[in-house]
């Protein structure tokens, strides 16, 4: 299943992607009478909604008449995947080939670092470059969205704990991020997590094998597979449960593999600009498309 939160006519709804299009499920809740969360926030907390919110395509899928009630991508709004999170959680260095691409020693345990909700943005969103910086990189990334309460977690049942899976891109700013021994500066400028544009639930979901990659203006810059990861989904769950707490509609941005601007030789390194569009594609959740002005 998977799910978005958009807006149109200045509400946010629930969206699910199907073959007829974006079926707005808020508005086909209130024709069968059924109650339903507002946004995807909520439905992450009270996940008992999903079997209801399946019901209630099936039968919008069999009468002809709420065709009405299914959208195109162009009519709508994209939100991000998840509105108001408490905490935005990433993994640096989590790909073996870009961490060797980017010359440091592989890393013993997972490498956290936190961006923070001025950060996210949404598919198609356009996001203004930052004055302060020159040197702006992409990371395409799987993200996490967990679902129940997570507290000194096994690896071994991490993954129950996870809601679904969205896109993700990691902007950094490099100068920014190497002008400490602290990444944050670099890594939480407005608008540098942009998040979508579905989320797919984690049913029939493999987060250890799935195709990653990035295009900077049709140009592909990263293609992998998250097979690469040193800690993977499990891991990394497992790893942030037992320092932290993890809450329904966390997110957690996995790492990057190799192709970043970072990694190229310093003559060939040529950072983001205005006017370039970077896609990031995930197998089996979609493509986040964000343009940079």
């Amino acid at each position: 299943m998977k799910l978005l939160n958009f807006k149109k006519d200045n509400e946010i709804s629930i969206g699910l992607l199907t073959e007829k299009g974006i079926l707005d499920i808020n508005k086909a809740a209130k024709k069968f009478n059924k109650n339903i969360p507002k946004n995807l926030d909520a439905l992450v907390k009270d996940a008992k909604f999903l079997p209801i919110i399946e019901k209630i395509a099936e039968q919008v899928e069999k009468n002809n008449g709420l065709s009405s009630l299914y959208l195109s991508e162009d009519d709508i709004q994209f939100m991000t995947t998840i509105l108001n999170p408490e905490k935005i959680l990433c993994v640096g260095l989590n790909y073996l080939s870009h961490a060797e691409e980017a010359g440091f020693e592989l890393p013993k345990a997972p490498v956290l670092f936190s961006k923070f909700n001025n950060s996210l943005a949404a598919h198609k969103q356009e996001i203004k470059l930052p004055k302060i910086s020159k040197k702006i990189d992409y990371e395409a990334e799987l993200v996490i969205i967990i679902g129940k309460e997570a507290k000194d977690v096994e690896e071994v049942d991490a993954l129950s704990y996870v809601f679904g899976y969205s896109v993700g891109n990691d902007l950094s700013a490099r100068d920014l991020q190497k002008a400490s021994s602290q990444w944050l500066i670099g890594k939480t400028l407005d608008d540098f997590a942009p998040i979508g544009p579905y989320l797919a639930t984690h049913e029939n979901m493999d987060p250890s094998d799935l195709k990653i990659e990035c295009k900077v203006n049709g140009e592909t810059r990263q293609s992998s597979t998250t097979k690469d990861m040193i800690f993977d989904c499990k891991a990394i769950i497992s790893y942030i449960s037992k320092h932290m707490t993890l809450k329904p509609g966390d997110i957690i941005f996995t790492g990057t593999p190799q192709g970043v601007i970072l990694g190229y030789p310093e003559d060939k390194q040529i950072w983001l600009k205005s006017g370039d569009v970077v896609e990031v594609t995930i197998e089996n959740i979609g493509t986040l498309k964000n343009k940079l002005i």
